[in-house]
């Protein structure tokens, strides 16, 4: 009955409109403030301040306070999974409903944060080239990074070491709701993720889990996992190969 009765807290929480929205935008994976918060869910600001303490109290979501602002983030890897379960749950219709798409629709389809990693058709399409070439293997109970994978992540340029007492899974297959089809998720995923960033072939959309693919990223993409972006209605990445090199300093030998 306990167990019940948490789940029911924790559906109810979730299950509201303002709540859903602001869980939702901490899902890109990084902190926002209770201002922030408060234009993207569309509440006042009192409103909001009431919302963030309920999901506060429920673990949900973290506070952490720097001189006069304070920060939200979602509380945990656990609470990220739940959310990102859901959203895909929602996205699966059957049957399906016409939804007209919109260019932020199909520029969120196309690239976009899941908490800590990447997904989209651009992270589906990295984890498609990384399991062809035997970098990676995916399975339902888990993920692994094959000797040949974790060279060539080394080489280009992935932090894959564990910070002190970690308990993060390693590398996991995660849902992806617009294409349901697996992204890789867990410290691997976050490490590809992390190192595009710094590599400047990636760049964050504010207030949105959307991920913009830069020039650089256009080619450096190419070259490191081999993926094929083609032009027409919409943009899309399909995986043909990992090359041998990748540019902007990040060799990586097949």
């Amino acid at each position: 009955m306990v167990a019940a009765a948490n789940l029911v807290e924790v559906a109810a929480l979730v299950g509201d409109t303002a709540r859903a929205t602001i869980l939702a935008a901490l899902m890109g994976g990084q902190a926002l403030t209770g201002s922030e918060l408060a234009f993207i869910a569309r509440v006042s600001r009192p409103t909001a301040s009431e919302h963030l303490a309920r999901l506060v109290d429920a673990r949900l979501i973290s506070l952490t306070r720097q001189g006069r602002f304070r920060y939200y983030r979602i509380a945990s890897p656990l609470v990220a999974r739940m959310l990102e379960g859901i959203i895909a749950v929602a996205a699966m219709e059957v049957p399906s409903r016409y939804q007209p798409r919109s260019i932020r629709d199909d520029a969120l389809r196309f690239a976009r944060t899941c908490y800590d990693h990447l997904a989209g058709q651009l992270g589906v399409a990295i984890a498609d080239a990384l399991v062809a070439h035997g970098h990676v293997i995916l399975a339902e109970d888990g993920g692994e990074v094959t000797e040949a994978g974790a060279r060539f992540l080394s080489a280009f340029g992935a932090d894959l070491t564990a910070p002190s007492r970690s308990r993060r899974l390693f590398c996991r297959p995660c849902l992806d709701w617009s294409e349901r089809r697996d992204h890789i998720a867990g410290r691997v995923g976050t490490a590809i993720w992390r190192r595009c960033l710094d590599l400047n072939w990636l760049t964050r959309e504010r207030d949105t889990r959307t991920v913009h693919l830069t020039a650089a990223g256009r080619i450096g993409l190419a070259d490191a996992f081999g993926l094929d972006f083609v032009q027409d209605d919409r943009t899309r990445a399909t995986a043909t190969g990992l090359s041998v090199t990748a540019r902007a300093s990040a060799a990586v030998h097949i």
